[in-house]
């Protein structure tokens, strides 16, 4: 597999997530697909200048298992605290009239 892919399948990772934990309604549609392309593309640069084997499968595996963990997260802290944020802007909006 050519290196190249590795933020594809983070983007991947992060658009499957969008559909499969609740709440997407409280982000946008790239926003967990360009998470994870970015975080996969951040844990395998560090892992590479770190000194981290490419024959290692450790390095495989964290680089597409870091890209579940930040959007998992990111897409339960989004739906928790996105409502109440919208709620209190538009309160903000309608009392400035």
């Amino acid at each position: 597999m050519e290196l190249i892919w590795m933020p594809v399948l983070g983007a991947a990772i992060g658009a499957i997530l969008r559909y499969v934990i609740p709440g997407r309604d409280t982000h946008g549609l790239l926003l967990l697909p360009g998470l994870g392309a970015a975080t996969t593309a951040t844990a395998w640069v560090v892992m590479v200048v770190t000194g981290w084997s490419l024959d290692d499968p450790w390095i495989w595996t964290l680089a597409l298992v870091a890209p579940a963990v930040v959007c998992t997260i990111a897409a339960l802290v989004l739906a928790r605290v996105r409502p109440a944020r919208d709620a209190q802007r538009l309160q903000q909006l309608l009392s400035a009239r």
